[in-house]
């Protein structure tokens, strides 16, 4: 008998599951695929207040949002780090009182302690003006930060786990009945196809696009409507400017999408902002999308860029609550939770729209309908302790890369800092006393290792190599087909033998 039982291994499953855990609660969490392989790994990657967000006077949630980014950074500053975002002036379209008076908002609002302020950009004389058109002379420059979405996802489940949770993946919830007061739950080996049962004292529905196929299929709450599903697709094309700094950029149609430095050699462009009917795990980006981000970007720099310039797109879909918005980027970004049930009869709590901004005062807010039936066990915690691999000092991750290149000097600069991002002091462990390339075993392109391939299967569910090139690293982008059929035929092999 569990205390708490969640569906879904997204931002908000984990975050809750790592939450609960931390208090006292014990818990058990299933994920019907791989963490982070719905919404959550298909993101912009950005921890940020929400700028737009504004002119929706969503207030509340701008605050929080903003709030948020700085106890993000400090709980994993290796996967979180801030930017400087340019917001070129239009002359055509938000007048440049409104930007500033935005901004001014923006950065009194709430949280900021260590990002820098906005500051007014002469495009004309600053680096941040040579990618782009000569039309756009004046600018804003201001914080928010980066994120790797997909590794904020298993380093909550990771940290849950270490904490006394259970984590299963490849596991379906196929049915929910409540009885005498808790839920029994029949879970599903999808491998396998084996079933087994749990009981629960509380269920938590954090699906997300799947929230109300949940409800229906294993709940029975036959024709379940809540949720808004909205299509968001990003282009990654060879890197436009060299500098570090990324773009926000307004559209004619009212949109808002961004230009940010990728993995070193690329640049990331999104997002589009569409309603989605379908299966959430069948999205992909239309050619329409393609034209759009392309012809949108060209707008704004010097130099086209064109379809043929892409090398890697991904598709995801948001569950907005349905407010009933006319349109799909007018849909509100809050969280909304619904509970159902009593003491008596078993208590169900869903989860509808969140961002990964805010996933831990989500939680917290779940938190607070738990105890409610549960009984307090402890206190909030959640944003005093690192995530796994974060135990250094925000400001501090130069030192750790240094330390990871003393430790393994025949790591390249490349490795070196890929794997201080993914794994901060986590690299240690990882790879122990290595003196030497060969220690690790073999390399299956990129500095991708045996050593960091078990340790994603022991430690981290990885069970594919599209796990490991797309969810754990973004390696995809630099293995050929070639090095990822060798990838998968180990971990297949390994896999079973672990099995």
């Amino acid at each position: 008998m569990y205390d708490i039982a969640i569906i879904g291994g997204g931002i908000n499953g984990c975050g809750i599951a790592r939450d609960a855990v931390g208090r006292g609660y014990s818990v058990c969490l299933a994920e019907m695929s791989d963490l982070a392989s719905g919404t959550s790994s298909w993101s912009t990657k950005l921890i940020h207040g929400g700028l737009r967000y504004l002119e929706h006077y969503e207030f509340r949630l701008v605050r929080e949002s903003l709030e948020e980014r700085e106890v993000l950074w400090s709980m994993a500053p290796h996967i979180v780090r801030p930017l400087r975002f340019i917001l070129p002036h239009h002359s055509g379209l938000r007048p440049a009182w409104l930007l500033r008076l935005g901004l001014f908002i923006y950065d009194h609002l709430g949280g900021r302690k260590l990002l820098p302020p906005t500051r007014v950009v002469d495009l004309t004389r600053d680096d941040a003006g040579a990618p782009l058109r000569d039309a756009f002379r004046k600018g804003f420059e201001y914080s928010d930060c980066w994120v790797d979405d997909a590794r904020l996802v298993v380093l909550n489940a990771r940290d849950a786990a270490n904490r006394g949770a259970d984590i299963h993946t490849r596991t379906q919830v196929v049915r929910a009945v409540r009885e005498a007061g808790h839920w029994r739950v029949t879970l599903r080996d999808l491998a396998s196809g084996n079933e087994r049962e749990i009981e629960a004292r509380l269920l938590v529905n954090a699906a997300g696009p799947w929230v109300d196929k949940v409800l229906s299929d294993a709940a029975g709450w036959n024709g379940a409507r809540n949720v808004r599903l909205v299509q968001g697709s990003h282009i990654v094309v060879p890197k436009l400017y060299d500098h570090d700094r990324c773009y926000i950029f307004q559209n004619p149609d009212g949109r808002i999408f961004f230009s940010i430095p990728y993995e070193q050699d690329f640049t990331l462009i999104g997002t589009t902002d569409r309603d989605y009917d379908g299966d959430p795990g069948a999205v992909a980006i239309t050619a329409e999308e393609k034209v759009y981000l392309c012809k949108a970007a060209g707008a704004y720099f010097n130099r086209p860029v064109e379809v043929e310039d892409i090398v890697w797109t991904y598709s995801g879909v948001r569950p907005l609550f349905d407010d009933g918005a006319s349109k799909a980027q007018e849909a509100t970004r809050d969280y909304v939770l619904r509970e159902d049930g009593d003491k008596d009869s078993g208590v169900l709590v869903n989860i509808f729209g969140g961002k990964l901004t805010t996933y831990r005062r989500l939680a917290n807010s779940v938190m607070g309908k738990i105890e409610a039936v549960l009984g307090a066990k402890g206190p909030e915690w959640s944003g005093a302790e690192p995530l796994p691999g974060g135990d250094f000092p925000v400001l501090d991750f130069a030192a750790r890369l240094q330390a990871v290149k003393q430790k393994y000097p025949f790591l390249d600069d490349r490795t070196a800092l890929r794997l201080t991002r993914q794994y901060g002091t986590l690299v240690f462990e990882i790879f122990g006393d290595a003196i030497k390339a060969g220690d690790l075993g073999r390399d299956f392109g990129a500095g991708l290792t045996e050593a960091e391939v078990r340790y994603l299967i022991e430690r981290e569910w990885a069970t594919t190599a599209e796990d490991v090139l797309w969810r754990r690293s973004k390696l995809g982008l630099r293995l050929d087909e070639g090095q990822v059929t060798t990838l998968q035929g180990f971990m297949s092999e390994a896999v079973s033998r672990a099995a």
